[in-house]
């Protein structure tokens, strides 16, 4: 649920936010499950910015959520759902039978108290996890492994969800968020539902603070430069760019260039690529 600003001030006059207060449960996170993390702005391990328009931000811990959910057959109690700031979607904290507590990817629609079950073949519920095989098809999914074991490497960004298409031989046919159609060994483990915090996508940042908040910096035209700075830059006024096609800074094609390796040995698991 989105909810907007009163326009008393230029930045809140178009600025909403999601409203925390009708979906979070929780203000303060699980000590036991934060660890320090820390900003590098950018920077490598020599100093060097590597990633422009980083900087300064709001300090934060990080949530240690468990992407593989390996303790199978065990059932647990969600105990609260949580705001994550280092992603997208929300967090909830369950409590295993046995007293062990642990961060998990919230779905939306997961309610404090729900009873979940991570095994093989577990029920078909929001919340659980089990293996592809035992999936139908046209389940949505999320925090899908590609590799057994691995843990969840995909489909962990708010509102997403993947959809099993069928399940042939050894693998299962998964269609990506992105449209991508791709084969998966059938005994990796997805989460049954879809990332939570479904309105990210229509939050309006309001005012350059609030980014700044984030820790992103300001970024400069390349149409406002001068030549000798960017591919874009000299003219008077409003020029257009000029060029065939649009280059980066360093004179790299920046729009319709394909970045993927012709060889790369995971395209013989794609059935059809991504619009």
């Amino acid at each position: 649920m989105i909810k907007h600003r009163k326009p008393t001030t230029p930045g809140r006059r178009k600025s909403s936010v999601v409203d925390y207060r009708a979906v979070l449960t929780k203000n303060t996170p699980e000590k036991s499950l934060l660890t320090s993390i820390n900003s590098m702005s950018g920077r490598n391990s020599r100093g060097v910015i590597t990633v422009r328009h980083k900087g300064g931000r709001n300090k934060r811990m990080y949530r240690l959520v468990d992407f593989k959910q390996k303790r199978l057959d065990i059932d647990a109690i969600v105990k609260s759902i949580e705001y994550d700031p280092n992603r997208s979607g929300f967090i909830a904290l369950i409590t295993y039978t046995d007293g062990i507590k642990s961060y998990i990817l919230s779905p939306a629609k997961l309610e404090v108290g729900q009873r979940l079950t991570f095994s093989k073949q577990a029920p078909l519920t929001i919340g659980n996890r089990l293996t592809l095989e035992f999936i139908p098809v046209g389940t949505e999914i999320y925090n899908l492994e590609l590799f057994p074991g691995k843990g969840g490497q995909i489909i962990r960004s708010a509102g997403s969800a993947g959809q099993v298409l069928a399940v042939e031989e050894n693998y299962a046919l998964v269609k990506l968020p992105s449209g991508e159609v791709r084969k998966v060994h059938k005994t990796v483990y997805a989460s049954i539902g879809r990332v939570s915090n479904e309105a990210h996508m229509l939050e309006n940042i309001g005012k350059a603070g609030r980014n700044r908040w984030r820790g992103v910096r300001p970024a400069v035209r390349g149409s406002a430069m001068n030549p000798v700075d960017h591919p874009h830059g000299g003219g008077e006024g409003r020029q257009p760019i000029g060029l065939k096609s649009p280059k980066t800074p360093w004179g790299k094609i920046a729009l319709g260039k394909k970045t993927r390796k012709k060889n790369k040995t995971s395209n013989k698991f794609i059935i059809s690529r991504r619009k």
